[in-house]
C-alpha cells in the first residue's frame, strides 16, 4: 500500500515536494529530508527519514543529561528536539542541542525561535546531502550561518567518522576525535568516549 504522501505527490503532479518532507530552509531554498525521493516513491515511509538513529538517539540524550549535570541552570536554558531556529528571512534549521542565555530570553515563543543560542550542539544530520558538491558543503553552510546570526560556538558530533568539528567565530575551527577533551561552555569539559563508557560497560572504542 502506498504512503498518503506519494499519493499527495501523485494529486500534486508539478506544484512540489510536500513541506513535510522538508528538513530545513536556506534563504526561500529547501534542504530536504535525506531520502526524501524513497519516501515519495513509496520505497520508505515518512517516519524512516524523519526519525533518529540509534546513536544519534542516545547521544543527544547523554549529552543533555550530562550539560543539565555541569551547567548552571540559573543562567542558562537546554532545549533540544530538532529546535526550529529562524536565522534570517526565510530561513530556518534544526537544532539537536542549543544553549541559550536566561537573560538573552524574553519571551519564548510557540513556534520557531528568533534569538541565537550560546551553543549549538549537532550530531550529523538528517539532510539530503546529495544536492551539495560535497557533504562538507552543507555542514560549513550551516555552522557559518549559525555563527553570522549570533551563535557564539558550534560543536558537530560526527558517529561515523568519530570526529568532533569546534567552530567558534573569528576562532580556529579544528576536528579533533571523540577521546578528546573539548570544552562546551563557561570551563564545562566534554569527552565523548568517556561519556559513552556510561552505556557501554566502559568498553567504548576510539
Amino acid at each position: 500500500m502506498k504512503s498518503a504522501l506519494v499519493e499527495d505527490k501523485k494529486k500534486r503532479g508539478r506544484k512540489g515536494i510536500p513541506r513535510e518532507l522538508i528538513y530545513e530552509m536556506r534563504y526561500g531554498k529547501p534542504i530536504y529530508y535525506r531520502d526524501y525521493d524513497k519516501v515519495l516513491s513509496g520505497e520508505k515511509t515518512l517516519e524512516e527519514v524523519v526519525g533518529s538513529g540509534g546513536l544519534q538517539g542516545i547521544l543527544v540524550a547523554l549529552l543533555i543529561g550530562f550539560l543539565y549535570s555541569k551547567i548552571d541552570m540559573k543562567k542558562y536554558l537546554l532545549a533540544t528536539n530538532e529546535l526550529g531556529y529562524k536565522f534570517a528571512p526565510r530561513s530556518w534549521y534544526n537544532l539537536d542541542v542549543a544553549i541559550f542565555d536566561r537573560e538573552k530570553i524574553d519571551k519564548l515563543p510557540e513556534g520557531y525561535i528568533t534569538f541565537p543560542p550560546e551553543v549549538v550542539i549537532e550530531v550529523d544530520t538528517k539532510a539530503n546531502l546529495r544536492k551539495f558538491s560535497t557533504p562538507q558543503e552543507y555542514f560549513h553552510r550551516k555552522t557559518q550561518d549559525l555563527l553570522d546570526s549570533g551563535v557564539k560556538k558550534v560543536i558537530w558530533i560526527f558517529t561515523k567518522e568519530k570526529k568532533v568539528w569546534v567552530a567558534e567565530k573569528e576562532k580556529r575551527w579544528f576536528i579533533t576525535d571523540w577521546n578528546d577533551t573539548i570544552e562546551v561552555i563557561d570551563g564545562v569539559k566534554l569527552n565523548l568516549s568517556e561519556l559513552l563508557k556510561e552505556i557501554s560497560g566502559g568498553n567504548e572504542k576510539n
